[in-house]
């Protein structure tokens, strides 16, 4: 592949991007050049879709799987006015279980994620690697400064669109062969970072793109799923909604707890103490729901990653949920504003973006339901 030099400035600045799941920049080059190297390495594998259906050698899983990714990309266009470019119309084979592993931070009392800052993305609370031994390191680095710190991988990631001029993001192993709702949500979610982004708000531009896959997933459902995936997908969405709960709750109860860190000598023999209560609460309310799932015939298997989860949840990695999850019922809210018209809304988040962030809040504040209401 040969890159022109305006185009690689841009390409730089794309690779420094790599929002994971949708990447202080401090001028580590380095960091910058892992970005640019492992992304360009993915873009370099990537290959149409159709030719890897026309292939005869493709296994007839993934030949079928990507017909699916055609129809859901199609669709994402013309149902939920979500952007109509190169992206997710290649697919590349990786030899690792994810395409990037992000680092995310927080101090021992807080539940506000460390952030680093980038050119264009602006300030985010979250850093991807290509390797997970990088992400590793970074992480404990961080660690070694008194920041509690969460290294996980993740599936896919968006540039924003700024890769669409070499082929636009790529479908991958990673997350081709999930179950069929699963798949989908996951592609509405990073083509809506490419639709909106706010400069700087992790929160916002994560939660909005929740509530597009939430809201994308249940209309594709409707009208393209048959009656067995449909079910599939309900009862892996209740258990999710179940784990939101119990996350959201604990988040609260820590929040609330936290507080109290803004008094000029706090007590932290105290905050520790409550802080305990708050995670062994959290782990024995799992530990009960996690056997009400076994008696339902649940395989261990599919509770892979709720357990590993909590096994290292910490206030990293509560406040990284909180990112995803925080805004979406005012999303929510002003989709059905706006008429459960896609393009409306999708403008109305727009304009969103364009306010200085403290207006943004308060307009989505004024959106969200109250507590408890749903």
């Amino acid at each position: 592949m040969t890159v022109t030099a305006a185009p690689l400035r841009v390409l730089l600045l794309a690779g420094a991007l790599l929002l994971a799941g949708c990447a202080q920049s401090g001028g580590q080059l380095g960091y910058y050049w892992q970005s640019l190297r492992g992304h360009l390495a993915i873009l370099q594998a990537a290959r149409p879709v159709q030719d890897w259906i026309d292939n005869p050698d493709t296994p007839a899983p993934l030949r079928a799987r990507l017909v699916l990714a055609q129809k859901a990309r199609a669709f994402a266009v013309t149902d939920l006015g979500l952007p109509d470019n190169a992206s997710y119309r290649r697919y590349a084979r990786l030899d690792r279980s994810a395409a990037v592993w992000n680092v995310v931070a927080a101090g021992p009392y807080s539940l506000e994620l460390y952030r680093w800052c980038f050119p264009i993305t602006g300030c985010i609370g979250y850093r991807g690697y290509f390797d997970e031994a990088d992400a590793r390191a970074e992480g404990e680095r961080l660690a070694a400064t008194g920041l509690e710190v969460n290294v996980y991988g993740v599936p896919a990631y968006s540039t924003l669109g700024y890769s669409n001029w070499l082929g636009g993001d790529p479908l991958l192993s990673t997350f081709i062969a999930w179950p069929e709702g699963d798949f989908v949500r996951l592609l509405f979610h990073e083509l809506a970072h490419q639709q909106v982004y706010a400069e700087g708000d992790t929160t916002f531009n994560e939660s909005y793109a929740t509530a597009v896959e939430r809201l994308g997933v249940q209309r594709w459902l409707q009208l393209h799923a048959t009656p067995a995936v449909r079910a599939q997908y309900a009862a892996s969405e209740q258990r999710r909604a179940q784990f939101r709960a119990l996350t959201r709750a604990t988040r609260e109860r820590l929040a609330v707890i936290y507080a109290s860190n803004t008094a000029e000598a706090p007590d932290y023999q105290s905050l520790a103490a409550m802080k305990l209560e708050v995670m062994r609460r959290f782990h024995a309310d799992y530990a009960a729901l996690r056997a009400r799932w076994l008696a339902e015939q649940i395989a261990p298997r599919q509770l892979a990653a709720q357990d590993q989860w909590v096994s290292e949840a910490n206030n990293a990695s509560f406040a990284a949920q909180g990112a995803y999850d925080e805004l979406v019922p005012a999303f929510v809210a002003l989709f059905e504003r706006e008429g459960r018209d896609w393009p409306r809304f999708h403008a109305a988040v727009r304009a969103l973006a364009r306010l200085p962030q403290g207006e943004r809040d308060d307009a989505l504040k004024s959106l969200a339901p109250p507590a408890g209401g749903g």
